[in-house]
C-alpha cells in the first residue's frame, strides 16, 4: 500500500474533525480548513491508489 494512501486517509480523519468542530462551536474558518483538508485528502489518497495500480500492472 502506498504511503500517499495512509496519509491522505489520515487527513481526511483529520479534516473531518476539524470540519466537525468548526460547526459544533460556530467557526466558520475552522469548518472551512476542515473541509479543505478532507478534499485535500481525498486527492492525496487518489493518488496513491493510482500508484498501486501502476505498481500492480507493472509487477506483471
Amino acid at each position: 500500500m502506498d504511503s500517499d494512501r495512509i496519509e491522505g486517509a489520515a487527513k481526511q480523519v483529520k479534516g473531518a474533525i476539524k470540519e466537525g468542530i468548526g460547526k459544533l462551536t460556530g467557526d466558520t474558518k475552522t469548518q472551512a480548513e476542515g473541509a479543505a483538508d478532507k478534499a485535500e485528502g481525498k486527492l492525496q489518497s487518489g493518488a496513491g491508489k493510482a500508484k498501486d495500480a501502476v505498481r500492480d500492472v507493472a509487477g506483471r
